[in-house]
């Protein structure tokens, strides 16, 4: 294996891991945004839901240490630096302590899968400001490529929906109704990157490998009713208990992590609605250290380091590149 990289670099959103910390968290979120103040102090109530923590910096770390322990595995050797686009542990920071041990060539791998500004274009922006910040602008910084069709990314969601449709309780699994749900994006961004594309080829992919009958594919965390991607997940479940639908699965295929978006909107938002509908729910788990999705990593780190290795995915548009074009997921709002 030749050995073109000597770190990887895990990439995440970030989280407040207590209340003093939501309000500082929340305003880098927003920063360069048109986000009101309203807006705002209502996710800051959703955060006292849970005492301010949110479940997303503790996954991470679960990722990296099995992620460590399945290197071996794979005759990988590469040291594992862990930055966050909006909380500690902050990008600027790792890259300043990559830079301190000598790394002069990082792959990165980012916790998102899909294509759009802020899943994917947003964060190689993040990875150069953060390079200014830490004051090296020469440690070279490779993002891995978009993963959503990867089949060990399929193969970790099918496993916790069929987990979620035997506990049901039903004859027939199959026959209940699954929703996946993505966080929605202006509309005027989705028409310019594949992101809903994508999300409705995975949505299929696991469909097909689960055998379901009936599913659809839903957004949620809008942060506006109108001009963002729909359905709204919320509608959605009104309208299947108007149809007669008892039995639904809710699946996060747009996130791999736990985080404000699952544990309240879905959680407790659409978890109140569904009792309120007589609808049973049950939410499939994210995959954040399922085996098939650290295997994924592995496989994706081999890429980059021998260019022998196979590329798998599965659907109709094969493997994403390597790099982005320039003219790729452009930051439209």
């Amino acid at each position: 294996m030749k050995a073109k990289y000597d770190a990887l670099l895990i990439v995440s959103f970030g989280g407040p891991e207590g209340m003093h910390e939501v309000m500082p968290f929340l305003e880098n979120v927003i920063r360069g945004k048109n986000v009101s103040r309203e807006r705002l102090l209502t996710v800051v109530e959703q955060y006292q839901f849970f005492d301010g923590t949110s479940p997303l910096n503790a996954q991470i770390r679960q990722f990296i240490s099995a992620l460590k322990q399945e290197f071996p595995n794979y005759n990988i050797t590469l040291p594992v630096y862990w930055g966050n686009r909006n909380w500690h542990p902050f990008l600027s920071d790792a890259i300043k302590q990559m830079s301190l041990d000598g790394v002069k060539k990082a792959l990165a791998f980012v916790t998102s899968g899909y294509s759009s500004y802020s899943s994917c274009r947003q964060y190689l922006e993040n990875i150069e400001q953060a390079k200014q910040a830490a004051g090296d602008h020469a440690i070279q910084i490779d993002k891995l490529r978009a993963f959503y069709n990867h089949p060990e990314f399929i193969h970790a969601n099918v496993d916790y929906l069929q987990l979620a449709l035997s506990k049901l309780g039903l004859k027939e699994p199959s026959l209940a109704s699954v929703i996946f749900t993505a966080h929605s994006i202006p509309s005027t961004m989705a028409e310019h990157c594949n992101y809903k594309a994508q999300l409705l080829e995975v949505s299929q992919l696991v469909a097909q490998a689960t055998k379901l009958n009936n599913w659809h594919l839903v957004f949620q965390s809008r942060s506006h009713n109108n001009g963002w991607l729909g359905p709204d997940i919320q509608e959605h479940l009104q309208a299947l208990s108007l149809s007669g639908v008892k039995d639904v699965v809710i699946v996060p295929i747009g996130f791999v992590c736990d985080h404000m978006e699952i544990i309240y909107d879905l959680d407790t938002q659409a978890r109140n609605l569904c009792q309120t509908l007589g609808l049973n729910m049950i939410r499939s788990a994210t995959i954040s250290s399922h085996p098939a999705y650290i295997k994924m990593v592995c496989n994706l780190v081999q890429e980059r380091l021998d260019e022998t290795y196979p590329k798998l995915a599965l659907g109709a548009h094969g493997p994403l590149p390597d790099i982005c074009s320039d003219s790729c997921c452009p930051a439209v709002s």
